[in-house]
């Protein structure tokens, strides 16, 4: 086995900040293309929470290079999230293309915040940049990563704030600080008098990234557009693997950023989307074991996507399907050539009107549309309660109303999904029990269900309130009772309109025969997102005494044809 040798450095930027790295090399007099990352944890962890260590990058033949970015790890210089990425970047390609027995050629890998250092480097087009694997990334800072339809994203943005600020702290000395923030990341300070805007980060980061975001609730504050990699990366084309998690909070910047480049790019878009949440990538996840095809096959797949591009190897991917997707519950592996939406299929919610007390009170009513088909082809609520339950029905049961009650005194928790930690799957039929959920079963499924890409849920709701929140919830109801979800979204309404669209987490899942699919709709998923004050003002400008109580209606029927929109394939049409 070759050996590695590793040696610290450090380049000085345009601006003479000092920035140190760790350089990871075989030892060889052979010229080897280098692989670059840049990061804010310190140096030495690498990422290494998802992939190999460097030194296993280094032995595939490669010069890997670990960088501190600006005032984090050793580097000299004040951080400011994101702001100097875009010149700190290009500044480091440059160097690194100039390493001794280096062909001058780079590649650049890293999840979250190494992901988005990519996009930013590639904003200026260094000639020596030749291809990235940007993982868990926000392409829109604002929708993809801070805010989640309106909603203020609480837990992940606030866990890392403070850890970040703990960082700081430790940086400069300041063990009291660090002690507070230390404690503070493992029991979230969620009971302060403005629980989206505690009183440790108004104390000791001040000028954390944190209040930035929360003081920018409109997606199109020139405060988004300056640092949204969507506004910098337009004339950028370079071969891509992209990299996300069904579980994962910044899916929809992975996804938006492929279907753009995928859209427009000359050069190789590909993408891999496994059963993970932002970390772990494992064949476990929640409550779930998704078998030994779960675990994670990045680092291979990296080290075979950059031999092509910075060795020019044939390793066989310009001949694969570009789409590379982990279907839960059969646990396979499915590969497209592009996102299947031709499919269709509609589920109505139907109820007697106790859907919030009973499971057997609210139903889910399929209505299947072939690709070609047009709207009149669907059958009508009405049709389809008397095809699927086999009765004629009264007209007040076919136009129903469900009412809940959020009370921000106990709001709904949250549970698993892609937006809280811990992220995935779990039994949720204790959760479901609460009369603050709405709760739509469908029959047992006689055939299996291979759902895939986007789905819609649109309900028609009103409140007594000028603002309140909505959270939907689809989860796989089996024989015995359990519930487990697989993919969720949240929306905050603002607005007088019945009509309300909640865009839910895109997805990759069978449903077995015999089991049945479940929407599960609430007022609240807290601490995920910050409980909705009731006031038409923001969490963050609203203290707990000022939250009002919120009655939630929920119409469904023929007047009213509240529904799930789910895109879905048959096995035939996967390779």
């Amino acid at each position: 086995m070759v050996e590695i040798i590793k040696e610290t450095v450090s380049i000085y930027t345009q601006d003479r900040v000092r920035l140190d790295a760790d350089i990871y090399r075989p030892d060889t007099t052979e010229k080897l293309p280098i692989l670059l990352m840049r990061q804010p944890y310190g140096r030495a962890i690498a990422s290494t929470v998802v992939y190999a260590h460097p030194r296993w990058y280094a032995s595939q033949g490669y010069i890997v290079v670990i960088q501190d970015v600006r005032g984090r790890g050793t580097s000299e210089g004040k951080f400011n999230l994101f702001a100097h990425e875009v010149d700190d970047g290009v500044d480091t390609i440059n160097w690194v293309s100039q390493l001794p027995n280096s062909t001058g050629e780079v590649g650049m890998y890293g999840f979250s915040y190494q992901g988005m250092t990519q996009l930013y480097a590639a904003a200026k087009q260094p000639s020596a940049l030749k291809v990235i694997c940007p993982s868990m990334v926000a392409y829109n800072l604002y929708t993809d990563w801070a805010y989640e339809n309106g909603a203020f994203c609480l837990q992940a943005n606030l866990a890392w704030a403070i850890q970040l600020a703990a960082e700081t702290a430790r940086l400069r000395g300041d063990e009291p600080a660090y002690q507070q923030l230390y404690k503070a990341a493992s029991n979230l300070p969620l009971s302060d008098r403005t629980p989206s805007l505690p009183d440790i980060l108004k104390e000791l980061a001040p000028d954390s990234f944190y209040h930035d975001w929360l003081n920018h609730p409109d997606p199109n504050d020139r405060y988004w557009q300056k640092l949204s990699p969507q506004n910098l990366i337009q004339d950028v084309d370079i071969p891509m693997l992209h990299i996300g998690g069904w579980f994962d909070p910044y899916l929809r910047g992975t996804l938006n950023l492929y279907r753009e480049m995928a859209d427009r790019s000359q050069y190789p878009q590909h993408l891999i989307v496994g059963a993970w949440a932002h970390l772990p990538w494992g064949r476990k996840l929640g409550s779930v074991d998704y078998g030994s095809e779960a675990q994670s096959p990045i680092d291979e797949a990296q080290i075979r996507w950059f031999d092509h591009f910075l060795k020019g190897k044939d390793t066989g991917i310009l001949t694969e399907s570009p789409i590379c997707l982990f279907e839960m519950g059969s646990n396979q592996w499915r590969y497209f050539d592009r996102f299947p939406s031709n499919n269709q299929i509609l589920y109505y919610l139907a109820s007697d009107g106790l859907a919030n007390i009973r499971e057997d009170s609210g139903f889910l009513l399929a209505d299947e549309v072939e690709e070609d088909n047009t709207a009149e082809e669907y059958l009508s609520p009405q049709e389809l309660l008397e095809t699927n339950l086999g009765t004629e029905l009264e007209q007040e049961f076919t136009n129903t109303t469900d009412i809940l009650v959020h009370d921000p005194w106990r709001p709904v928790p949250a549970l698993g999904g892609h937006s809280s930690f811990p992220g995935g799957s779990f039994d949720r039929s204790s959760l479901d029990c609460r009369s603050d959920i709405l709760t739509y079963t469908s029959g047992e499924l006689e055939e299996e269900l291979h759902i895939v890409g986007e789905i819609v849920v649109e309900v028609y709701c009103t409140a007594n309130t000028p603002s309140y929140d909505l959270c939907a919830v689809l989860s796989v109801v089996h024989p015995d009772g359990k519930v487990y979800n697989f993919t969720q979204g949240y929306i905050r309404v603002d607005s007088a309109n019945l009509l309300v669209k909640i865009p839910l987490q895109a997805t990759c899942m069978c449903i077995e025969p015999g089991n049945s699919l479940r929407l599960s709709l609430s007022g609240a998923c807290f601490p995920a997102y910050p409980v909705n004050p009731g006031t038409g003002k923001f969490p963050h400008q609203t203290s707990l005494i000022e939250s009002e109580i919120i009655t939630l209606t929920i119409k469904s029927g023929n007047d009213y044809p509240s529904h799930i929109q789910i895109s879905y394939c048959s096995v035939n049409s996967q390779q």
